[in-house]
């Protein structure tokens, strides 16, 4: 059986992965990046892609990515 693992990605407006620094603000630390700044937190899992809903706030995401986790360990 494969390993799923499941992980609380930031993401930029229109939906992709923000892997660039960024202020607490969510505003990008270097304006020449490209980076329009974080907005949303999503669950994704390796065998589902994302789960529910995103997220604004990272410590709303991390409980749902828990949840997720705990419902993989229930359906083994």
């Amino acid at each position: 059986m494969a390993s799923i693992t499941i992980r609380v990605e930031p993401r930029h407006a229109g939906n992709t992965t923000c892997d660039h620094k960024v202020k607490p603000s969510g505003k990008p630390r270097d304006p020449a990046s490209g980076c329009a700044g974080r907005t949303t937190y999503a669950v994704v899992c390796s065998e589902h892609d994302d789960v529910g809903q995103p997220h604004h706030v990272k410590v709303l995401a991390e409980p749902a990515a828990v949840d997720h986790r705990q419902e993989h360990c229930a359906a083994l």
